[in-house]
């Protein structure tokens, strides 16, 4: 099978904002509150923050298995590599049959609002062709909708701070007496009404590929989205209660508008509609981005026709785009997508059960490629709890909603048992936990998991520069044998470590056939772990007449032959797994690049070689020079250099000697300064002392 094409990282951490935050202010605050006020009265601003704690775990799991698996399909997935390809399947089609229903609802629920100020324009073409323009914007790029999301969601945030603003110094205390005389039930089931306001938040996750260090900004956007969107509740539902008679709140279908034209008249109800079709078409937005990814990840690993998998030349799933919005026009056209979305998200529940018992499953399996950037806490207590309160909630949400929850289940296992299980080659985490079903458990799951750990790179906090600074660079000019490449790394690494000599050579040597499997052309990395290791070693070998190897090819089993002349000996503390898989997928995506052999070959002594390694970002080379920025450091100690608080100078070369630098040492004109350190503040070193 081909390879995937790789979607194109362009989301950073405001686009993720946008699209979770924008996801989630709509029907929530523009419409529930009025319907919330019918059942619980002014205790609905309770009920709307009480909404989001089933949510919570289930949002934790979420952010922990995206910066482990960024992956397009978010808990399409998940599911997937942690259940299996059946469960998987029905996940998918269920999420993004949920959302495209929820789509269609949001560009419905503009009419009420559209009705305040254009009340003789139909809703439903304005919805039909607002759904066409955003499958347009979005066919050209995740950069340019996303940009559009940042866009309509700060407006939005805007328009809300001047109605909270101005509506906070308005309340009547006397609206809020009763706030607190409710019953429990009454009140959990205005939270479960209200509960789908927040969904939004996770949608976020079918976009992870697509995200800049999805590590770093993907956990960020959604939890600074999560604590906006509380804010915005808890305030605006305040609002609307203390300015709104309870009789008029009750069963109104704007409310925002309606308390906004109480305190700004007639044109803070006209801004409040505006805010509410922002919201609006944000949700549509940010949903047709999201519920165009699952088809295509489906597709991907062959449960629907390869077609959804074609990307355009901009980057996007074409034809699974183009079927997210078909279906969501023929809902508009054919069906009352308000009703059905209700029905959606009882599904939607049952798929957060999913991916709580998922987080479950892929760290019980042990997989050493599993290396989320962030870990849910209060492990298993808090996931145990994603996997019972959404079974309680549909529960109560009564037998319509589990029925077509049942249907959904029913048609995705019609689907998997006619077409997907002939094609599927796989099976999920769960075989890796049980040992009586090892028979079944998917090598490739592990394969995968370390592709995705090299995709993902290093971490800020890898010692990875402080590696490449200490190790040990060793040139070997004649011909030489892999017996004497691996002992001459064992010798330098022996005081190191603490094994000898021997030792280490065994364990480089271990379960390899006339030396082992290269990592690329010309490149050979060979690596072991022990235990009570304070930090990696690293041995860098060059040989200019090669090695020859013999190996076996892993894919085709066939013996193939290669030319060493790079060799990497890496060894990394036994109780740090995932940093010892992070390190080897630094290297060999560095040993992977094109220019690679040639740059290699070309160093001109050992310190050229380590430089090949050290990131951009994190690395500085400052020549003093009489005529340049760093000619001020002439004459002066280390000591009493101001150097940036995250960074520092590793070495220090002067014509032909190298100088490990101390705190009194002299820094002489001509000499060139090697800088590492955290990215910031080595930009303010350049900034200082480099042309």
């Amino acid at each position: 099978m081909a390879k995937s094409q790789r979607l194109k990282k362009e989301l950073g951490f405001f686009e993720v904002y946008a699209v979770a935050t924008g996801t989630t202010l709509s029907a929530g605050f523009f419409l529930l509150p009025g319907l919330a006020a019918m059942e619980a009265g002014p205790s609905l601003v309770l009920a709307s923050l009480l909404a989001a704690l089933p949510l919570i775990p289930a949002m934790l799991c979420i952010v922990e298995l995206s910066t482990a698996m960024p992956r397009a399909g978010g808990v399409y997935y998940f599911v997937d590599r942690s259940l299996g390809p059946f469960i998987g399947l029905i996940t998918g089609l269920g999420t993004w049959l949920a959302l495209v229903l929820k789509v269609a609802f949001a560009l419905v629920g503009m009419g009420a609002y559209i009705a305040l100020f254009l009340p003789g324009v139909p809703p439903m073409p304005v919805a039909l062709a607002l759904a066409f323009v955003l499958g347009i914007l979005n066919y050209f790029g995740a950069r340019k909708s996303g940009r559009l999301q940042i866009l309509l969601v700060f407006g939005l945030l805007t328009l809300l701070a001047c109605f909270i603003g101005g509506g906070l110094p308005e309340l009547n205390p006397g609206h809020f007496q009763d706030m607190f005389d409710i019953e429990i039930a009454t009140l959990m089931g205005t939270a479960g009404l209200v509960y789908i306001s927040y969904v939004g938040v996770t949608n976020v996750a079918s976009l992870s590929e697509e995200i800049e260090k999805p590590e770093k900004n993907l956990p960020r956007g959604v939890f600074l989205s999560l604590a906006t969107a509380l804010l915005v509740y808890g305030l605006g539902t305040s609002v609307m209660v203390g300015i709104i008679p309870m009789e008029r709140l009750a069963g109104d279908l704007t409310p925002a508008a309606t308390a906004a034209g109480l305190f700004f008249g007639r044109w803070g109800s006209i801004l409040l509609s505006i805010a509410a079709i922002l919201a609006f078409v944000s949700v549509a937005n940010a949903g047709i981005m999201s519920a165009s990814r699952y088809p295509m990840a489906m597709s991907r690993d062959r449960l629907l026709p390869s077609w959804f998998n074609r990307l355009s030349s901009s980057g996007v799933p074409v034809f699974s785009l183009l079927v997210t919005v078909s279906v969501i026009v023929s809902l508009l056209i054919l069906f009352d997508p308000a009703g059905i979305a209700k029905l959606a998200s009882a599904f939607q529940l049952l798929m957060f059960a999913f991916v709580c018992l998922a987080v479950i499953i892929m760290r019980e399996s042990r997989i050493p490629g599993y290396d989320p950037g962030y870990r849910s806490p209060c492990y298993p207590w808090i996931h145990l709890a994603g996997m019972v309160l959404p079974l309680l909630i549909i529960w109560q949400m009564g037998w319509l909603s589990i029925l077509f929850t049942t249907g959904l289940v029913a048609t995705g296992s019609l689907w998997y048992f006619y077409y997907a299980r002939f094609r599927a080659d796989r099976n999920g985490a769960i075989y890796h936990i049980f040992e009586r079903l090892g028979r079944l458990r998917h090598e490739g799951l592990d394969s995968e998991m370390r592709d995705i750990l090299k995709e993902k790179g290093l971490r800020d906090e890898d010692p990875f520069e402080d590696m490449i600074t200490r190790c040990q660079a060793v040139d070997l000019e004649e011909e030489v044998g892999f017996e004497r490449v691996t002992d001459e790394a064992a010798e330098r690494l022996s005081t190191r470590i603490g094994l000898s000599v021997s030792d280490i050579s065994e364990r480089f040597r271990k379960g390899t056939r006339a030396g082992g499997t290269p990592v690329a052309k010309g490149v050979m990395l060979r690596h072991f772990r022990i235990p009570d290791l304070a930090l990696p070693e690293l041995v860098l070998v060059r040989t200019f007449e090669g090695v020859p190897v013999n190996y076996e090819n892993p894919v085709t089993g066939s013996q193939d032959s290669d030319e060493i002349h790079a060799f990497f000996f890496l060894v990394s503390p036994a109780e740090n797994s995932a940093l010892h898989l992070r390190m080897l997928a630094r290297i060999a995506n560095r040993a992977d690049d094109e220019n690679f052999g040639q740059v290699w070959i070309a160093a001109v002594d050992e310190h050229s070689l380590r430089d090949i390694f050290l990131r951009h970002d994190r690395y500085l080379t400052v020549p003093v020079l009489p005529q340049s920025p760093a000619s001020v450091l002439i004459g002066k100690r280390i000591s009493e250099i101001d150097i940036p608080e995250g960074c520092r100078i590793v070495w220090i070369r002067h014509f032909d000697e190298v100088i490990i630098p101390r705190g009194d040492t002299v820094i002489q004109s001509g000499t060139l300064l090697t800088v590492i350190g955290e990215p910031n503040d080595v930009n303010a070193f350049r900034r200082k002392y480099h042309a």
